[in-house]
């Protein structure tokens, strides 16, 4: 990890230190062009054809997971797994089932009324994505607050092999309730949702991380009017700790690998104003790794991280800011003195045993959260995020006869005679004008 002291770093270079490495979709953007255009002039031909050649399904084999494959993963696995899957379960919904808005009705003058209302995004397309192992919590975070919101229509999607969803995944999807489920992935996938085919209907709004061709995919179809929205782009994972001389270097060790090992490209970061804790955390950094399944990934990612010294915590708090991670530990004596002046972050985890990990499984909260710097001005995904609001008004007679004068002047200024003349053509029928 590079090493840094913040008071020998001018006003510029700190801002370099806390810009991400740049990620170039300017190879993938063709690649992903040319199969999103592929999926929308052939549809479930294409789609079953990238199947195939990704080792998804066989040749004439069905997208769909069926009720009986449902069941039959289930039996599949363990009773531990099943378990932990239902105690995460139980933490995310009674967390989420709280966040759901409640609309508000005003009376801004006599006889004008203005209300808020909020309703759900009718359908959804959830991606899962595959790689060396299943990601039943991924499933958790997007299924249960959609369920939540009160989709209509939720679809998931995942990559197969040979066929074949991992077991996890369909039992946990099942447990959220989700019926409609393809075993798809990649780019096509992204394109199929998005536009539709035969067999997948269009959805409204695509939730889901993957990797730069499923990105890459969700911003080209975000920006296409034939397209849907998209939750967020998805960068490499991030963790930021704050810690100070009480902080177990252990755990501090503990929590950066976590975050490392989940690419080569993730980003963690260290910042403390003690050097001896700096030291003894990259001591402790260097044996952790040696027993780590995917050391080469952890190392890789921690070539590329960095430690930033500090003359004090409340600078190390503007350096957070500055760099809105997706992940924030406050591992110091009284970390919820400093969480009043946190204004970036995707998900904050204060004090010694609260690790990232935590909240990446089954504390409650989500891990869909912003990367990249994105934190600054949005959060992770949360019922809201399946759902939108509409603005209702409704004017009276005699609120119309209070309120008409300033439309119309307002209207004369900016130079909209019918938007004046609409409300004339009401007051000259009461006889006020």
């Amino acid at each position: 990890m590079k090493r840094y002291y913040y008071e020998k770093l001018s006003a510029d270079e700190i801002r370099k230190v806390a810009v991400r490495p740049s990620i170039n979709f300017a190879r993938v953007y063709p690649v992903v062009q040319d199969i999103i255009s592929d999926l929308r002039a052939n549809g479930d031909t294409a789609l079953a054809a990238y199947g195939v050649k990704f080792g998804e399904i066989k040749n004439g084999e069905s997208l769909m997971v069926t009720e009986a494959e449902f069941d039959e993963a289930e039996k599949a696995i363990s009773d531990d797994l099943k378990s932990a899957i239902k105690t995460a379960y139980n933490n995310i919904y009674s967390f989420h089932s709280r966040q759901k808005p409640a609309g508000y009705s005003l009376e801004t003058m006599p006889g004008v009324n203005c209300s808020r209302v909020w309703r759900s995004i009718e359908e959804v397309g959830l991606y899962i994505p595959g790689g060396t192992a299943p990601l039943p919590s991924t499933v958790l975070m997007l299924g249960i607050p959609a369920v939540i919101a009160g989709c209509e229509r939720i679809v998931m999607a995942s990559p197969a092999k040979n066929g074949i969803i991992d077991p996890v995944i369909l039992f946990t999807a099942k447990l959220c309730g989700i019926k409609e489920f393809y075993k798809t992935g990649g780019a096509h996938t992204i394109a199929a949702l998005a536009f539709g085919t035969e067999q997948i209907k269009k959805v409204s709004k695509i939730f889901g991380p993957g990797n730069q061709y499923v990105t890459a995919a969700k911003m080209l179809v975000s920006t296409d009017p034939a397209g849907c929205a998209i939750d967020m782009p998805a960068g490499p994972s991030e963790l930021l700790v704050i810690a100070d001389e009480n902080a177990d270097p252990q755990y501090v060790a503990a929590d950066l690998l976590s975050q490392a090992e989940h690419g080569s490209d993730s980003q963690v970061v260290l910042v403390t104003a003690s050097e001896q804790t700096a030291d003894r955390v990259l001591s402790e950094l260097k044996e952790q790794i040696k027993k780590l399944p995917r050391r080469e990934i952890a190392e890789k990612a921690i070539e590329s991280s960095l430690v930033l010294i500090t003359p004090d915590y409340e600078t190390a708090v503007s350096f957070a800011n500055l760099y809105a991670p997706e992940h924030l530990i406050i591992n110091t004596e009284d970390p919820a003195a400093l969480l009043n002046d946190i204004k970036n972050a995707g998900s904050v985890f204060l004090g010694q045993f609260t690790p990232e990990s935590a909240g990446d499984y089954a504390s409650g909260t989500n891990h869909s959260l912003p990367t990249y710097g994105y934190a600054r001005v949005s959060g992770g995904v949360s019922v809201e995020s399946f759902m939108k609001s509409m603005t209702v008004q409704q004017i009276t007679e005699n609120g119309l006869m209070k309120l008409g004068p300033a439309v119309m002047t307002l209207a004369e200024a900016e130079g909209l005679a019918a938007h004046r003349e609409a409300v004339a053509v009401r007051l000259r029928k009461g006889a006020v004008i």
